[in-house]
């Protein structure tokens, strides 16, 4: 089955089962949940981004250059992809946001594998208020 993409309504969905994982105090739960709502952080970040980068102008590419479409990519990969590819009306704010190092720094989708202990608290602080600000800054347009 073929899934149509929503990244706005996408995006608002994942940053609320992250926060709902991030505060989970039932017993057992953490840090294991956080670390998940760490990865939905990241996945919150990509969408936001996305829905910046339809909002710019910006269209995915045809199927067999998926290689090579930004829409196709996870951070950090991402970030890079933007650097040779963004325009439009928001290209100046992606080219900002794909230049930022410290935005979703040390997320990697390889994480949904690694032990639980590997996923740094002190990283999921940083990828929730980085999901929260682009997020905030997707609803601008």
């Amino acid at each position: 089955m073929a899934y149509s993409n929503d990244y706005q309504n996408s995006a608002r969905r994942h940053l609320k089962a992250a926060d709902a994982l991030y505060s989970l105090n039932t017993a057992g739960a953490q840090p294991g949940a956080k670390a998940v709502a760490g990865y939905l952080y990241g996945l919150t970040g990509e969408l936001a981004l996305k829905q910046m980068m339809i909002q710019s102008g910006m269209r995915p590419l045809a199927s067999e250059q998926r290689r090579n479409d930004p829409y196709y990519k996870h951070f950090p990969e991402l970030k890079t992809f933007l650097l040779d590819t963004a325009k439009g009306r928001r290209s100046g704010e992606l080219l900002h946001l794909a230049r930022n190092t410290q935005i979703f720094k040390g997320w990697h989708t390889d994480m949904r594998y690694a032990p639980t202990q590997e996923v740094s608290a002190v990283y999921v602080d940083g990828w929730q208020e980085d999901a929260k600000k682009l997020v905030g800054q997707m609803e601008e347009q």
